[in-house]
């Protein structure tokens, strides 16, 4: 496929360039992408070069291509075979994660999520809520739940900039491994839709996680409500 004077291959300097007009924001979900023969004229390569480097771009879900329409840049999809974080999967998709700290308190006397940590139904648990952005655009509003015993000094984390998976790693030595997940629809009720800039009863995805360290232990329960437009649900199954 050819490479540039520093090794690097061509198809790569033009997946890098995309990526980075992505990051930018001058391309956005759903926008189209310049077709295999303009990128082979803009970069000065083959029109097999340039077909190589969308492909590679579609298989990571970066970009989707629809037949007789052309390339577009494709919605952030949330992968179920991998435990990640928020950032991470921005990340892994060439977007830049963006976040606002709503809540960050202890709270007690909430019986139902107690239970879910595998806590007494009084208590006290570290509340994060946080909306999560990507260009300055909301796509999820984010609350995370732990025991407030072992994660109090959460609550004056600056997680509106660290990853709350990289604070429990280094501040505490936990390892998250492994997540039980709810998933269902459920229409946005004024907070939400306020918060996420959507009408009021639209339909979210709605994302319930019990996520677990290396030892076992119910770690964090949280709940994400993601704009349906903005996600796309991505599984990969076995046999």
């Amino acid at each position: 496929m050819g490479a540039e004077g520093n090794g690097t291959p061509v198809y790569k300097t033009i997946q890098s360039a995309i990526r980075r007009r992505i990051q930018a924001s001058e391309l956005k979900p759903g926008d189209s992408v310049a077709s295999e023969r303009e990128l082979a004229r803009i970069h000065g390569v083959s029109l097999m070069t340039a077909r190589h480097a969308l492909a590679g771009l579609e298989r990571e879900g970066v970009v989707e291509r629809r037949r007789g329409a052309g390339t577009f840049v494709a919605s952030p999809k949330i992968h179920f075979n991998k435990l990640m974080s928020y950032s991470e999967q921005m990340c892994s998709r060439g977007l830049s994660p963006g976040c606002r700290l709503l809540v960050a308190k202890i709270i007690e006397h909430e019986p139902e999520i107690a239970a879910r940590l595998r806590l007494s139904p009084t208590s006290p648990m570290v509340k994060i809520e946080r909306l999560r952005e990507t260009n300055d655009e909301p796509l999820a509003l984010e609350t995370c739940y732990l025991p407030a015993i072992e994660f109090a000094d959460l609550v004056h984390a600056p997680l509106g900039k660290t990853s709350l998976f990289v604070a429990l790693s280094h501040h505490y030595g936990v390892e998250l491994a492994y997540a039980d997940e709810e998933v269902d629809a459920t229409p946005a009720d004024a907070n939400v839709a306020g918060l996420l800039i959507v009408p009021r009863g639209i339909p979210l995805l709605r994302i319930r996680q019990t996520i677990y360290s290396t030892q076992g232990k119910a770690t964090v329960y949280a709940v994400g409500y993601y704009r349906s437009e903005s996600h796309t649900l991505f599984i990969r199954r076995f046999r």
